[in-house]
């Protein structure tokens, strides 16, 4: 292939891509392996904010997966995460293959302009905005988002559990449409604490994200949401492609989404847990600076010290190589499991 083929092309883009830092996420027990060689198997892996304890899957059809996802299905679908996220209109409600693809395809639909990222939260954002061509900043003040083209708010925050109230957010999303702005609020870990939640307030200017798999306990699933004005809704849509998301997901998606009563247990069972484990780690000698339902962040004296014993101890947890001291913490799923952490933060 000559130096100026596609080839040359998909080597420039495959260089311009590795020359670009990874961010650093949750889960990864291979690199935890690898920190630890020693540790007892198995782990235990506390360094994400997924429930521990998943919804369980009704039996698939053999059409989920013999067949194209038919018309109807993604209706259901869309009809039970209005349901479940309080949107009004089902025709708003864009499900996609995971949250993070819709991080990945927002930036794409505006032409390059100034985005602000309420930080320090989900590095993702910033990294998806930059790669489409955006000028991105950071900032740790919330009054400077209005100043951007766009705005993104992870609400609650990760790692920090920071909230914004539905006001305020709201009033920002109008003084950004007035001048043709968007205001991104990234409600990941909303689904047990939805009482700022905006998914049942649409306004023009605004793109709320949710994710299915953080509370449902399905990550793998890959099934997240948009919920925004008609057009940009559309236009999401029309970007994702037909078929985008699997007939499994569709299928245990909508029977998960419509059973609201085990999404209110859920809720309060895992609120229950992240109190629990508050008074562990502050037992532990820690000090509890927020998290959500799924997670709880905490400064210790000797953070890089607590990182490197749990992890001898076969005990994965979030570690922020900019703030050592500080540590998050998934919530534990048996008592096996809760008494395991225990030992080790005694």
């Amino acid at each position: 292939m000559g130096e100026g083929g596609p080839g040359h092309l998909f080597s420039r883009a495959a260089a311009v891509l590795c020359g670009q830092a990874a961010v650093p996420h949750g889960g990864d027990l291979d690199a935890a392996r690898r920190l630890f060689p020693e540790a007892p198997e198995p782990w235990l892996d506390l360094s994400t904010g997924i429930n521990p304890v998943p919804y369980p899957c009704p039996p698939l059809p053999p059409s989920a997966v013999e067949r194209l996802p038919s018309a109807a299905e993604h209706r259901r679908l869309r009809e039970a995460a209005a349901l479940a996220y309080g949107a009004p209109d089902p025709a708003r409600v864009v499900p996609a293959p995971g949250t993070q693809i819709l991080i990945e395809t927002l930036p794409r639909l505006r032409a390059p302009g100034r985005v602000a990222v309420l930080g320090p939260t989900y590095a993702e954002h910033a990294a998806a905005w930059t790669r489409s061509g955006h000028a991105v900043e950071t900032v740790a003040d919330p009054d400077a988002l209005a100043a951007a083209d766009v705005a993104v708010v992870v609400n609650p925050n990760n790692p920090d559990g920071r909230r914004l109230p539905r006001s305020a957010l709201l009033d920002l999303a109008g003084r950004l449409h007035g001048r043709g702005g968007l205001l991104v609020v990234d409600e990941a870990f909303a689904d047990f604490e939805p009482e700022d939640s905006l998914c049942g307030h649409p306004s023009p200017g605004l793109a709320v994200l949710r994710s299915f798999g953080k509370a449902y306990g399905l990550a793998g699933l890959r099934l997240g949401f948009v919920l925004a004005e008609p057009d940009l809704a559309a236009a999401v849509a029309a970007a994702l492609g037909p078929w985008a998301v699997s007939g499994p997901a569709l299928h245990i998606g909508a029977a998960a989404l419509a059973d609201l009563p085990w999404r209110a247990e859920a809720a309060a069972s895992r609120l229950a847990d992240a109190a629990r484990l508050d008074r562990m780690i502050r037992r532990g000698g820690g000090e509890v600076v927020g998290g959500t339902a799924l997670f709880r962040t905490a400064d210790v004296a000797d953070g890089p010290a607590l990182f490197r014993k749990l992890g001898e101890a076969g005990i994965y947890v979030r570690r922020f190589p900019e703030a050592p001291s500080r540590l998050r913490f998934g919530l534990p799923a048996s008592p096996e499991d809760w008494c395991r952490l225990s030992r080790q933060l005694k």
